[in-house]
């Protein structure tokens, strides 16, 4: 039964990403807001097991064939579906809540679309900068305090939510508003409003500086492109510094699909920019709220342990 479903569910996705093809060189006409640009409103999802770089195994292929997306997607929920679901480890496949629902989005082995799949390597500036930050990262005691915990495990920053946006292991889905002045993006997971007006405003002064950067956008026919600057250097996403620009493009190709195109630039990074695509669908069923810190007896706990050992430490050494 698995496996059938596994099948299914990959010709499905298959079918869905023939359509697309065809859709976006159809004359879609898509349905408007009252100031007439593509109402893209509503809820997505850019769950995929679409695979950010190609696999090595497909190397000079830029799609699959129709027998080895069914394949690669049903070997990826198998190995999904093998996890166990009576231990609450944080990757294990009780926390998963897409169990089932994924497949293969597109017929592309990447989500990077660069002509090998494959990201750029970093240039020098980057792999010191990357040296650095590891030898920094060693030299923290992260039982010390939660402040020398990863940003991550304190639910303020993973990266995913964008720019540019990236399916997540699970929750990867989003909200969308539009108005004539303003264009609004809310990832499910670690949720942040990610606003960008669309008033033709310049970026903020240089010397003010997110994790999620500050975005600008307009419109380009049918196509909303938003530009992103002004990041921290503890972004770091894939390695990047402060001076990463992101430039998104999300087109309605149909009623329920968005192209969703990405093109990162960071000199001090990477010596040429680099790309990537995907489709989101439309889905019925509202995002929920992701209330990391609620509940988050880990941390406490975690320090609370380490500061026992410390105490019995102590009290040996005193004997």
């Amino acid at each position: 039964m698995r496996t059938t479903r596994l099948v299914l569910f990959a010709i499905s996705a298959l079918v869905a990403a023939s359509g697309l093809a065809t859709q976006a060189q159809s004359k879609f006409n898509p349905p408007r807001t009252a100031d007439g640009k593509p109402d893209m409103q509503g809820y997505w999802t850019n769950a995929t097991y679409t695979p950010f770089e190609r696999p090595a195994e497909f190397k000079d292929q830029t799609t699959f064939t129709r027998e080895q997306a069914i394949e690669y997607a049903k070997r990826a929920q198998e190995r999904f579906l093998s996890q166990p679901d009576d231990d609450a480890h944080y990757d294990n496949s009780i926390w998963m809540t897409e169990k089932g629902l994924k497949g293969l989005t597109t017929l592309r082995t990447s989500i990077v679309s660069e002509p090998d799949g494959k990201m750029p390597p970093m240039n020098a500036e980057g792999r010191k900068r990357g040296e650095e930050r590891a030898a920094a990262r060693r030299k923290i005691d992260i039982m010390a305090s939660a402040q020398n915990r990863g940003i991550s495990e304190r639910c303020i920053y993973w990266g995913h939510e964008g720019p540019p946006l990236l399916p997540t292991g699970y929750n990867s889905n989003l909200q969308i508003y539009q108005s004539p002045a303003e264009f609004v993006v809310i990832p499910e997971m670690m949720p942040f409003a990610r606003v960008a007006p669309l008033d033709g405003r310049a970026h903020v002064s240089a010397a003010l500086r997110t994790l999620h950067g500050d975005s600008r956008g307009r419109w380009d026919g049918d196509t909303v492109v938003i530009e992103t600057t002004n990041f921290t250097d503890r972004t770091a996403f894939r390695g990047s510094s402060e001076y990463l620009k992101v430039t998104e493009r999300l087109t309605l190709v149909d009623a329920n699909t968005i192209r969703y195109q990405f093109t990162v630039e960071d000199p001090h990074t990477w010596d040429r920019p680099w790309s990537g695509e995907y489709p989101m669908t439309r889905i019925k069923e509202p995002i929920y709220e992701y209330a990391c810190h609620e509940g988050n007896y880990g941390m406490p706990n975690i320090l609370k342990a380490q500061r026992a050992v410390e105490a019995q430490e102590r009290a040996k050494g005193s004997r």
